[in-house]
């Protein structure tokens, strides 16, 4: 049997008990308080937060992480630019045929930016690889892979899309590198890049922030291995590999 005295919760949140009972009038009053509180948005109850000013950010890379932090950025009211070394959007999943290796480079780990090879897919359904307001869907046309894992140019065509949707076109600045970042002591960045082609020029400009979105695949670790210079045979990075044809007919060395 429960104690009379112990304080109970009705389904209305309100506490009440046989000592503390309020008087049905103000029982009602506060219940009727307490609903309206509670059926207020979040952001309502919530002091208003002053606009943030509007900042100039840079942002290095135009792939995925860079094209989706540019697009925030200017939602946000800030003026991002964005610097891509390549002629195009898309990062990583920007395919290109690997440059001759140099001397310096014999694996040619270093001669191409993207490890994109001629038949990748994607190991992640497409379902799960886009935006949460841009999905990933299957475009419709005469050349479309439709597949739930797609071949590395569906996902370039997304990024695309995305790009052209979002009209960030404009805040990239093609073909040119960041060679590098300075925090000045006031606090803002020092951000310098040159145009490719162009020989000794080299720009210096202020930004507030900087993002960095130029990821991690296009400086492979190339593995040291004793005897690896003796080796008579063809040698690569598999950050170079891009089609099988070269290797037809080729065989191992016998044990």
């Amino acid at each position: 049997i429960a104690d009379t005295h112990m304080n109970e919760t009705n389904r209305d949140g309100i506490a009440h008990g046989s000592s503390t009972e309020k008087r049905p009038a103000e029982a009602r009053r506060i219940q009727a308080n307490s609903g309206s509180q509670l059926r207020k948005p979040l952001c309502s109850l919530l002091p208003a937060s002053m606009p943030s000013p509007s900042l100039r950010l840079a942002v290095v890379g135009a792939g995925a992480a860079g094209l989706a932090a540019a697009r925030e950025l200017r939602r946000e009211g800030h003026a991002p630019v964005v610097f891509e070394r390549a002629a195009a959007v898309g990062g990583t999943w920007l395919y290109a045929s690997p440059a001759p290796a140099a001397a310096a480079d014999p694996l040619g780990a270093a001669a191409t930016h993207s490890s994109l090879y001629a038949s990748l897919r994607t190991n992640l359904p497409r379902e799960v690889m886009g935006f949460l307001d841009f999905p990933f869907t299957a475009a419709r046309g005469s050349v479309v892979d439709a597949r739930r894992f797609p071949g590395h140019q569906e996902v370039l065509r997304y990024l695309e899309d995305f790009t052209q949707r979002f009209d960030l076109y404009g805040l990239v600045r093609f073909q040119t590198e960041v060679v590098g970042v300075r925090r000045e002591a006031g606090g803002r960045w020092a951000v310098t890049s040159r145009k490719l082609g162009e020989k000794g020029e080299q720009d210096e400009e202020l930004y507030d922030a900087v993002v960095v979105c130029n990821g991690h695949y296009s400086e492979p670790r190339v593995a040291s291995i004793p005897g690896a210079d003796a080796w008579p045979g063809k040698q690569m990075h598999s950050h170079n590999y891009r089609v099988p044809e070269p290797f037809l007919d080729q065989y191992g060395l016998p044990w």
